[in-house]
């Protein structure tokens, strides 16, 4: 059987709507020039949160169970927008940038392409439609 996952958002006016995320609120809204008032993020940019959020957990609990001791793990995540309506994403770029004392480079790229093959269902999902890349980026501390 299927796990089915729910939210609900409620409108407060303009363009602005509260997402109810398992008891977190989540305020969403437009630009001022979009007839928003920039109270919270636009929904487009929040499918880039949850790639990063998504393949972030992924990667830093794989690397846990290697017994790498990263320091810093940062995500950023890059959406090419089409400039035609319906305007989309038609390309995302995920950046992992890990922060640590000697880290083994193929432990972490074995933890991201567990994350970005296997478990990340948010990735999986965005594959179907664009294309995602990586790449991975080592700060020595």
């Amino acid at each position: 059987m299927s796990i089915k996952h729910t939210i609900k958002s409620e409108w407060k006016g303009d363009m602005a709507f509260e997402a109810d995320v398992n008891g977190h609120k989540v305020m969403i809204d437009a630009m001022e020039e979009d007839g928003g008032h920039n109270l919270g993020p636009g929904p487009k940019k929040l499918l880039l949160v949850g790639l990063a959020g998504c393949t972030g957990m992924d990667v830093v609990s794989i690397l846990k169970k290697m017994r790498v001791n990263i320091e810093k793990c940062n995500i950023e995540v890059q959406g090419d927008v089409s400039d035609e309506h319906p305007k989309r994403y038609t390309k995302m770029h995920v950046i992992y940038q890990f922060t640590g004392k000697n880290l083994p480079i193929d432990k972490l790229e074995k933890a991201v392409k567990m994350s970005e093959d296997t478990y990340c269902g948010v990735e999986a999902l965005y594959k179907k439609a664009i294309e995602v890349t990586s790449e991975i980026q080592v700060i020595e501390s």
